[in-house]
């Protein structure tokens, strides 16, 4: 049994506090039903939850990815985000994304305090016709996943305690900035004229760049320095977890149009063509450098192109989405190659396909965006405006920056308060038996017992 000390009773006693303040806050009228459009409201309270399930199909794809001894820990290491980032959106995360401006930078952290007038307040602007707890709500599937996405750069050697305090502090200082900048309408972004349909800037370049900072700041594991080439622990969670993702994804880009209509429509159609596109691609470009087709190239490669897609989902027309799928796989697939060749230890390279992924989708934004599929965007480079391009390209030159400096940062503070590396001996066991005392041999779990880790009796899959 570990010592307790106040580092390790911090968390409790933080939840403690919180839950206590959270008796009195006042109770507010529910909103009035009839003011809302039935059809819409059902269709973001399913996009909500096809959102949500991202996050364990996140897990089973970084799980299957990892060796077979971090499977738990890094399985763990996503999911937590929905219990840690659904209480902190509540009390503040929500008010500074969406609550009233501040200087276009922020939302004011009193807004919607404990989301104060949030379940009886006026609807979203942009979502008018469904309550703003839905929209609130469905807004924080996405600050659940983005530090999710970040464990996959820094997994098999990073501490438990350590990541919970970078998710507090990534979803405070870099996704809520990020969302209202972007998704605000007074944000500065937004101002600028800036599109990000469903969060590639917001969520796949902030993750990505702070996954690079983590892989720089952690540095190498051993088995990275020694070159050794391990074998994924489980590849058909990969590819149930890809599955759990593609379907979810029709939430995260359908529903980012916040009603059920044709732009919803449209979303769903360019977020799956651009996925099929791109795991063929990437897998198709692995042959093509003499490998053999994988369902890990293939998964991997769908995963870049719903990234890619996510910022011009609700932009860009069909046929257009097969180009960004295609070329979005390609470039991620190059930069995963040079990764390789580097002194990098991004695990299972998140800044190459998510950070990446995330900054070709902007860029396609910027070249096909047309008012033929959304009156409220913009006609992009390909038709005949290149000014909108350059305002995707100076947006993207301010949300890279931002998120690596202010993430490395982070990583940085989290490592002089609590250390954010495993020990070596912690890292050779594997983090599943020395970070949880659990593990996977053989199909069977092994958990903690007065002598140590002990079998249970329960099947499992090998």
């Amino acid at each position: 049994m570990s010592k307790l000390t106040s580092k390790t009773a911090a968390p409790f006693l933080v939840l403690v506090i919180i839950s206590l303040a959270a008796i009195f806050i006042p109770t507010l009228p529910n909103f009035d039903d009839g003011k809302y459009n039935g059809a819409d409201v059902a269709w973001m309270i399913v996009a909500t939850a096809l959102v949500f399930l991202m996050t364990p199909g996140l897990a089973f794809f970084y799980g299957g990815m990892v060796t077979r001894k971090n499977v738990i820990s890094t399985m763990i290491k996503s999911f937590i985000a929905a219990g840690v980032i659904s209480v902190l959106w509540v009390i503040v995360g929500y008010s500074l994304s969406f609550g009233a401006d501040v200087h276009g930078i922020i939302g004011n952290p009193m807004s919607h305090l404990f989301f104060k007038d949030v379940n009886s307040g006026k609807p979203w602007s942009l979502a008018p016709t469904i309550p703003l707890t839905l929209f609130a709500l469905f807004q924080l599937m996405f600050a659940i996943i983005t530090p999710g996405l970040v464990v996959g750069a820094v997994a098999e050697r990073v501490r438990f305690t350590s990541f919970l305090l970078f998710i507090v502090l990534f979803s405070l200082f870099v996704y809520a900035p990020l969302a209202h900048w972007s998704w605000h309408p007074q944000g500065f972004l937004a101002q600028m004229g800036a599109l990000d349909f469903a969060g590639g800037t917001v969520v796949h370049i902030s993750a990505g760049c702070a996954a690079l900072a983590g892989a720089m700041v952690l540095k190498r594991r051993k088995v990275h320095m020694e070159q050794k080439e391990i074998p994924p622990a489980n590849v058909p969670y990969v590819l149930i977890g890809t599955g759990l993702l593609w379907f979810g994804w029709f939430g995260f880009n359908a529903g980012s149009a916040g009603a059920a209509s044709s732009l919803s429509v449209s979303a769903f159609a360019t977020t799956n063509t651009a996925a099929a596109a791109a795991g063929l691609s990437w897998m198709f470009f692995d042959v093509l450098k003499g490998k053999k087709p994988t369902v890990i190239g293939f998964c991997v490669g769908a995963v870049v192109g719903l990234v890619a897609i996510t910022p011009a989902s609700g932009f860009v027309a069909i046929p257009q989405s097969i180009f960004i799928g295609v070329v979005a796989a390609v470039i991620s697939n190059i930069a995963v190659y040079y990764r390789s060749k580097s002194k990098l230890d991004d695990t299972l390279d998140v800044f190459s396909c998510h950070g990446v992924g995330g900054m070709v989708g902007m860029l396609m934004t910027g070249l096909f965006a047309t008012k033929a599929v959304n009156a409220a965007g913009a006609d992009g480079l390909f038709y005949g405006n290149p000014a909108f391009f350059l305002t995707q390209l100076k947006a993207l030159l301010i949300v890279v920056p931002y998120s690596f400096i202010v993430s490395f940062a982070i990583f940085k503070v989290i490592n002089a308060i609590l250390p954010l590396r495993v020990t070596s001996a912690e890292e050779e066991e594997g983090l599943d038996a020395s970070q949880h005392a659990e593990k996977y041999v053989q199909g069977t779990l092994l958990v903690a017992g007065p002598d140590g880790l002990q079998e249970k009796e329960a099947e499992f899959s090998k």
